[in-house]
């Protein structure tokens, strides 16, 4: 319960990633999943668990979760004999046999164990940053990869694996320290241990914040059930309300919108009681991207709260204003409803936000909180004789880390330190909040439909890139339905292609697609991308057409952050 005086903060920290897995061969394309598990769900974790008088908010993608269950699951499969390990960069770390020198698969690795921050992660350590050095002479000098022994790749192997490894774990993880200490010839026994602590961590997870939550330190909540764009699922037109002159896909609409989003909230739903135990109260619609059409559905699947970006509701209470020209600024740090639904929206404060993800990474740990708690004060101060202010700070729980020393270790732990034991300020929750209200949620016809990111839909349509995206995406969903009309399929083959469909409605390939974002990330989410669509085609029994073979979208530019962080307000976007 938020006390009679103190100024109730919010942390919501959001976990997710799309889906790497080819449901057609159970291979996981890319590693993301299990390395930010390791790395940064785990650490989350580990901070409240250290602080017990912290509160905040974790969201979770369904998605997330299951391809974690997945990675347990191929694991054990792997131990028993009865299977493989989906992840070709997890499989290769306890490979009995590594590729050879100077072939393909040899390089293959090399590269993805450099997708790491290399001044965080590599150069923190000085055996993988010679390795890393080494991997440079076998780029330049072809000639000399014949002579490099398959050992470099088995050290390496494990390197990249400490590397991305959670901080409080290897500060407590003796099995961690001491392959640290050992530095290089690692054996199959070391690389088989360092599995054992993998599929540990993995296998936390859900315990860990299952039982965070029944203590009363954590509220849980989940977003829809692959990170679909819901105000888009519903209606493409939705766009033009935050940018009336926005060009949208050759489709006006995504077929049958209504029908998916709902599903996609229930399935969220269903997966979530199955990993928690309970139903959920609140969801961060992905990318707080609302309309007035998905508070509704909402309202109707039983949520309670949900939260945006600032400008949504500088947008509404612009058009507001309209109507009611005398109406007073509420300001951010309110609950709102809009129209008829009784949903409860919080709004994150993208200074605040926007503070930890892209400028203390580099910020002694106490001067940076420090001087975000000295914001909130004078949040806190604003408000004497109003209604006592909301403050919240909205933001992914595992990609600002990498850019910290240790993983944000020192920063996190001052942050909840602080915050816990605060004269003024109270960490709380959302569903406290609307339980034991300090104010009552101020009432606006109508929210003018737009995301966390500039208060628009213009980070996944608009783009030429992202338009044809949507066009491939509901040319697809037209053959799909008109199968699934014509009773050739099974139940079980509907609810395969049901999950596939629902896959390639995820925002993360929107997101990536434009020339302003990184070349690599590019290629690789457009290519997963189209092969969820090859895959729904080949499950629906439907040529896939030529167009779902061409390139998408090819990135050149260089965002801050790599592009997986942007900033809530377009003016505060870096040069």
């Amino acid at each position: 319960m938020v006390s009679d005086t103190k100024i109730p903060v919010v942390l919501c920290w959001h976990m997710h990633q799309p889906s790497y897995q080819d449901m057609r061969t159970g291979q996981f394309l890319f590693p993301w999943v299990y390395l930010h598990t390791i790395k940064d769900y785990s650490d989350m974790a580990a901070h409240l668990e250290n602080e017990p008088e912290a509160r905040a908010v974790v969201n979770f993608a369904p998605v997330l979760l299951e391809q974690i269950e997945t990675y347990l699951v191929q694991i054990e499969q792997w131990r028993h004999g009865a299977g493989e390990i989906g992840d070709p960069l997890l499989a290769a770390l306890v490979a009995e046999e590594l590729p050879e020198t100077g072939t393909p698969a040899f390089l293959g690795l090399i590269e993805k164990c450099l997708r790491a921050n290399p001044d965080r992660i590599i150069k923190r350590y000085p055996a993988f940053a010679r390795l890393a050095e080494l991997t440079d002479v076998y780029r330049k000098k072809p000639e000399l990869q014949r002579y490099i022994s398959s050992r470099f790749l088995s050290d390496l192997l494990v390197w990249y694996h400490l590397g991305w490894m959670g901080e409080t774990i290897r500060r407590e993880n003796h099995c961690i320290q001491s392959l640290q200490e050992k530095g290089h010839n690692f054996t199959m026994d070391d690389r088989r241990a360092l599995l054992n602590v993998i599929f540990d961590v993995l296998s936390g997870i859900g315990p860990r914040y299952r039982h965070l939550a029944q203590k009363g330190q954590v509220e849980l909540s989940v977003s829809p059930y692959t990170h679909a764009m819901l105000p888009l699922l519903l209606e493409l037109e939705s766009a033009r309300e935050a940018m009336p002159d926005i060009s949208l896909p050759v489709h006006n609409n995504y077929p049958g919108g209504n029908e998916r989003a709902g599903w996609q909230l229930q399935q969220a739903k269903t997966v979530f009681k199955r990993f928690f135990g309970v139903e959920p109260a609140g969801c961060w619609a992905s990318e707080g991207g609302l309309s007035q059409a998905t508070l509704a559905l909402l309202d109707d699947q039983g949520f309670r709260w949900t939260a945006s970006g600032d400008s949504v509701a500088h947008n509404s209470l612009n058009l507001a204003r309209e109507e009611i020209p005398d109406l007073p600024d509420s300001g951010i740090h309110q609950p709102y409803t809009f129209g008829d639904s009784s949903v409860s929206v919080f709004f994150r404060d993208d200074g605040l936000s926007d503070l930890i993800g892209f400028n203390y990474a580099d910020w002694h740990a106490r001067d940076a909180v420090g001087d975000l708690v000295h914001h909130m004060e004078n949040i806190a101060g604003q408000s004497r004789g109003k209604s006592r202010p909301v403050i919240s700070v909205i933001m992914d729980g595992e990609n600002a880390w990498e850019y910290y020393p240790e993983n944000g270790f020192h920063f996190l732990d001052e942050l909840y330190r602080i915050l816990s034991h605060h004269p003024r300020l109270k960490l709380t929750t959302y569903s406290d909040l609307i339980e034991h209200p300090v104010a009552e949620p101020v009432r606006l016809p109508h929210l003018v439909a737009g995301s966390w990111i500039y208060g628009t839909f213009s980070t996944w349509i608009g783009d030429p890139d992202k338009n044809r995206a949507w066009d491939l995406l509901c040319e697809a969903k037209i053959h799909y339905d008109r199968v699934m009309d014509n009773g050739s399929l099974k139940t079980e083959q509907k609810e395969s292609a049901s999950q596939q469909l629902a896959i390639c409605e995820g925002s993360d390939w929107f997101w990536w697609f434009g020339d302003y974002n990184p070349a690599q990330v590019v290629s690789d989410f457009e290519h997963l991308y189209r092969r969820h669509l090859v895959n729904l085609y080949e499950m629906i029994g439907y040529p896939a057409p030529p167009s779902v073979f061409q390139q998408l979208s090819q990135g050149s530019g260089e965002p801050a952050r790599g592009g997986a962080m942007r900033p809530g307000h377009e003016a505060d976007k870096p040069a």
